[in-house]
């Protein structure tokens, strides 16, 4: 069984599936292997899953960028509700403002006054052009008129190894991601974009506390598979990632990534990811 990632290693989405993988092999009795696909916001990977075969071999763990990057790109590679077919939400993480050390900033407030009294001297490392880190700093800059220079990667890992050594000096991005980096003192977290604050880090404000009302943005990850994929298949995949997810170890670790394990049914992750379509459609209408 294949699980492709549409993200290059080291991200939280990478971390993510190869915990769920290592668990499913065990209980599958065979083996589920991850498979980086990285590029283009995601939209490689997802396109390789929309081409696929259906034989219920083939699965994905798509990101939030699946329901914001269909309004992102005049020509869409596929369409999400078509090509593609829900089988389980994974869990639900949060996105996290964080700085170099060397940066003489401890909140957002003052993030705010020192990028707005030198426009676009520094940079931020972003993770897909219109993904959720993107479009949090565009609410940014816009909610605070400052100007911050937004630098393209291809992933969460290549933006965080960025943003540790200086190259960029602001990363929005998955808590988990840059978790080992803040607690090596190697970036400092200012806020998290959660509507609350994450018991991996409670002492964190949310960015909402901070000053930027209505500022939000959580990550969400979630198994697809191609079109027409057997029923039977979508079924027993979803089945077992749900006892994997009532694993106590794995929730305690998934809550140390500042990731709440979720679950449930391949309808509700198709309604969920409609929901979520109509948010990123009119959020970016507005930016």
């Amino acid at each position: 069984i294949k699980l492709i990632v549409p993200w290059s290693p080291g991200g939280g989405t990478d971390v993510l599936a190869r915990i769920i993988a290592a668990k499913l092999s065990e209980n599958l009795k065979q083996q589920v292997v991850v498979e980086n696909k990285a590029g283009a916001s995601s939209l490689i990977g997802m396109t390789a899953l929309a081409a696929a075969a259906p034989d219920g071999y083939t699965f994905a763990l798509a990101t939030s960028n699946l329901a914001s990057n269909p309004y992102l790109y005049a020509k869409h590679p596929f369409d999400v509700s078509r090509d593609l077919t829900p089988v389980v939400l994974v869990s639900k993480g949060v996105y996290a403002m964080a700085v170099h050390p060397s940066m003489p900033v401890n909140t957002v407030g003052e993030l705010a006054a020192l990028a707005k009294a030198n426009p676009d001297k520094y940079n931020a490392a972003m993770i897909g052009a219109g993904a959720p880190p993107h479009l949090a700093l565009t609410q940014f800059t816009s909610m605070t008129g400052s100007k911050i220079v937004g630098i393209n990667y291809k992933g969460a890992g290549p933006a965080m190894a960025a943003t540790v050594a200086g190259e960029t000096q602001l990363l929005f991005s998955s808590y988990a991601t840059m978790q080992p980096m803040v607690e090596a003192g190697r970036l400092r977290v200012i806020a998290v974009t959660s509507a609350k604050r994450t018991a991996a880090a409670p002492q964190v404000p949310t960015a909402t506390e901070s000053g930027l009302p209505g500022f939000v943005f959580d990550e969400w990850y979630a198994i697809f598979a191609p079109a027409k994929t057997p029923r039977v298949a979508i079924d027993r995949i979803n089945q077992e990632v749900r006892k994997v997810l009532e694993m106590p170890d794995i929730r305690e670790r998934m809550r140390g990534l500042a990731s709440e394990p979720a679950a449930g049914t391949p309808e509700a992750l198709g309604e969920f990811v409609r929901t979520e379509m109509a948010r990123f459609s009119k959020l970016i209408a507005e930016n």
